[in-house]
């Protein structure tokens, strides 16, 4: 099938890629000409592992080519996917203006049917509104549908998610698009669930907000855990047994962050709030959320008292593990407050460095993360990555003034660390 997809961030350039390793042949656009020109010229605007060997291998078969053009994605394809940011308004409401924007470009662009695919998180009942928009501008009168299909991608494992998704959800108005959203997916072997699109779109952000609320029931009952000198990762292996609760996303941690729980979760608040509704638990999932990391805050004073002239070393600026993404990074909100209390940081990270040091200043990067302690009075691990597991702890312990560790992601074995002679402080152990 002849594919579009506007817009080239996460979401609209590993589905770009991902459709074009599934045999179709796909156009990617974006308004931004430097993306553009760096993605012809080979190079990559993202770290996603599979990524750029998926769109190198499809460049080449000619599957896969990108443009700035609008009209040319239109002209040329018979589903167009929008997958443009929606970021989030200071009142928790979703800026929609990039997404009318393109429903207007797309419009006037339209002279035969074509397949509108809404793939942006966006509130309810968006998908009308894009209806409407197209409806308005588009002069040829040509005939379309507009089609929801939520993305669930997670960063760091977007390829995966894609080629193998657990299901595909496809909301529409009428039968007539439903047969070529199945054809596009047809490779992919997994469930299509076909709704209306209102149920399509409360699909996403209900699934985004409950995932937050697991997580912050986990950081919740890690405050328990220290209080009683329970394990919480015993606690959370023996809940994660029940098949209806499962282990996923019961990991305490310095709190959720990234593009996606914070946004969306603000964004169903804001919805439920619009339509007379006061969704208190999620309000107390942001606020539990916000706590945890003034917990852990409060850990690293505790202990080292006064932070002012304190040199720490940070692991960890992406906000989570095998991405370069550092939007609303927890590690990095971290090494923000850490500053601003007078302490000296070393960092490190395996992919985000570059990205962080256009928010983050006033820092020593470092390249080898055994070297990051070097001359520390202290390390914090903040990102989860797999590499920070195989840290030399000896050489480790061996660089800092005073042998102590903050670990806001659980990756290392309590006794083992004590062991080795380090004051060890993690969540809900």
């Amino acid at each position: 099938m002849k594919l579009t997809l506007i817009g080239t961030g996460y979401v609209g350039l590993v589905t770009g890629a991902c459709f074009a390793e599934a045999g179709h042949h796909v156009i990617c656009v974006d308004s931004d000409e430097g993306k553009i020109q760096m993605l012809k010229d080979g190079g990559i605007p993202i770290y996603e592992p599979g990524l750029e060997g998926l769109i190198r291998s499809n460049v080449g078969a000619g599957r896969l080519r990108f443009t700035t053009s609008t009209e040319d994605g239109v002209v040329n394809s018979g589903v167009i996917f929008i997958a443009v940011p929606t970021p989030p308004l200071p009142d928790g409401s979703v800026d929609l203006s990039f997404m009318e924007k393109v429903a207007r470009e797309i419009a006037m662009a339209m002279t035969s049917y074509k397949i509108v695919v809404d793939k942006s998180t966006v509130p309810v009942k968006t998908g009308d509104k894009v209806a409407e928009t197209i409806k308005r501008y588009c002069k040829a009168r040509a005939e379309f549908d507009v089609v929801s299909n939520p993305e669930f991608l997670r960063e760091g494992f977007a390829v995966e998610d894609i080629m193998h998704p657990d299901r595909i959800v496809v909301g529409v108005r009428s039968e007539r698009p439903v047969a070529a959203m199945r054809e596009v997916y047809a490779p992919f072997n997994a469930p299509v669930v076909v709704t209306d699109i209102n149920s399509a779109e409360l699909i996403k952000h209900a699934s985004n907000s409950f995932l937050a609320l697991k997580i912050s029931y986990i950081n919740a009952l890690s405050v328990i855990c220290e209080a009683t000198g329970a394990n919480v990762q015993a606690v959370a292996n023996g809940m994660g047994m029940d098949e209806r609760i499962g282990r996923r996303f019961l990991n305490p941690s310095l709190g959720f962050g990234g593009s996606c729980f914070p946004k969306d979760l603000s964004a169903f608040i804001k919805i439920a709030e619009q339509l007379g509704y006061d969704f208190r638990l999620l309000k107390e999932v942001q606020r539990i959320n916000a706590e945890q990391m003034e917990r852990f805050f409060q850990k690293i004073t505790d202990t080292l008292w006064v932070l002012k002239g304190k040199k720490i070393g940070v692991l960890g600026l992406a906000f989570k593990q095998n991405t370069d993404d550092v939007r609303m990074s927890p590690a990095l909100e971290l090494c923000i407050r850490l500053q601003k209390e007078g302490a000296i940081l070393r960092v490190h990270d395996p992919k985000a460095m570059e990205k962080a040091r256009s928010v983050l200043h006033d820092v020593i990067y470092v390249e080898d993360m055994n070297a990051v302690a070097e001359g520390c009075d202290a390390l914090v691990v903040a990102t989860e990555w797999e590499e920070f597991k195989r840290l030399d702890l000896e050489r480790v312990r061996r660089q800092l003034s005073h042998p102590i560790l903050f670990d806001g992601r659980n990756l290392f074995d309590q006794q083992e660390m004590e062991r080795l002679g380090f004051v060890y402080k993690s969540i809900g152990r």
